[in-house]
């Protein structure tokens, strides 16, 4: 199991490290690389060519303002690719979120929330999960787990009233 996580720039680091963080939690091998669809067009379209051969297994990239990186990216592997749009300093991620998700028919992009870093985590886990029955277990207990704690929290709420 292979995750490569790809941001548009450094800048974008804050955005995508809960996404580490829940890849580490789930045992996911990822790599972390910044690889700009602009700024690096040429290592941005090898990378996504690459990817497969590479090992990886799914791609989550993350990109701010224009934010094409994950159109790059589905454009030139068959991999699923998972677009997190990052809250820039515009339009509080608007831009990002509508160039993310708004692909051309043909070149699928699967979007999550700005700045959904742990969303796209989990979307990737999730895929990974149907080759991986050891993964689509421990998705089933983190959500079983998720479910126990809010109600938990509702008792507790409704005991305090």
């Amino acid at each position: 199991m292979k995750i490569a996580i790809v941001m548009g720039s450094k800048s974008d680091y804050p955005a995508i490290q809960r996404a580490e963080e829940v890849l580490k939690d789930f045992g996911i091998e990822y790599k972390t690389r910044i690889i700009s669809a602009h700024r690096t067009p040429s290592a941005a379209e090898q990378f996504s060519k690459d990817a497969e051969a590479e090992g990886f297994e799914v791609i989550i990239a993350a990109a701010g303002k224009a934010a094409h990186l994950a159109g790059v990216m589905a454009a030139n592997t068959p991999l699923p690719v998972i677009g997190l749009p990052v809250k820039s300093s515009t339009m509080d991620g608007l831009d990002s979120l509508l160039s993310t998700v708004q692909m051309p028919k043909g070149v699928p992009v699967a979007t999550v929330a700005i700045d959904g870093a742990e969303n796209a985590a989990l979307l990737a886990a999730q895929i990974l999960s149907l080759k991986y029955p050891a993964l689509r277990e421990a998705m089933r207990e983190y959500k079983n787990k998720m479910e126990q704690e809010i109600i938990k929290a509702d008792r507790e709420f409704q005991e305090s009233k």
